[in-house]
């Protein structure tokens, strides 16, 4: 190891990773604070607005998080007026999360919410910088996946 260089220095890939991510996170949580929403639930509601009434399980595996992280975020969801959860009527085992009134009622603003958001994140970069960023960014979470399960986020 090299002790004049700094952490950042030595690790400027993760570093960036890390220094993005934080500010995306951070930025979302802002906007979404104005809606009343956590970081994440915005985006378990996409998955239910393009396809309502899911079970936990196959919204664990789309999103990538395991039981109890969706479990919670369920449950917080559905608390807050969001989303119902009932019990299959195939199968008393699973739990079926379901869109309510409310829950459909923030599609346009969370949209428009991510589209401001993209518009700031990519501002100035070409169509091609923005392509071989998204490139990048997949083949680098594939590199990650490869090693872990489901993340608990």
């Amino acid at each position: 190891m090299t002790d004049d260089l700094s952490a950042g220095e030595r690790y400027p890939v993760g570093f960036a990773i890390f220094g993005l991510a934080r500010t995306h996170r951070a930025l979302a949580a802002s906007m979404l604070r104005e809606m009343g929403l956590f970081p994440g639930q915005e985006i378990m509601l996409m998955q239910l607005w393009d396809n309502d009434g899911q079970s936990q399980n196959a919204l664990g595996r789309t999103l990538g998080l395991d039981h109890s992280t969706i479990a919670k975020s369920v449950k917080r969801m559905a608390d807050a007026g969001l989303v119902t959860r009932a019990r299959s009527t195939t199968d008393g085992r699973v739990t079926v999360v379901s869109l309510t009134d409310a829950g459909r009622a923030l599609e346009r603003r969370v949209d428009a919410m991510w589209a401001r958001l993209e518009e700031l994140t990519d501002a100035g970069a070409t169509a091609e910088e923005r392509a071989q960023f998204v490139a990048l960014a997949r083949k680098l979470e594939l590199n990650l996946r490869a090693d872990i399960g489901p993340l608990d986020c």
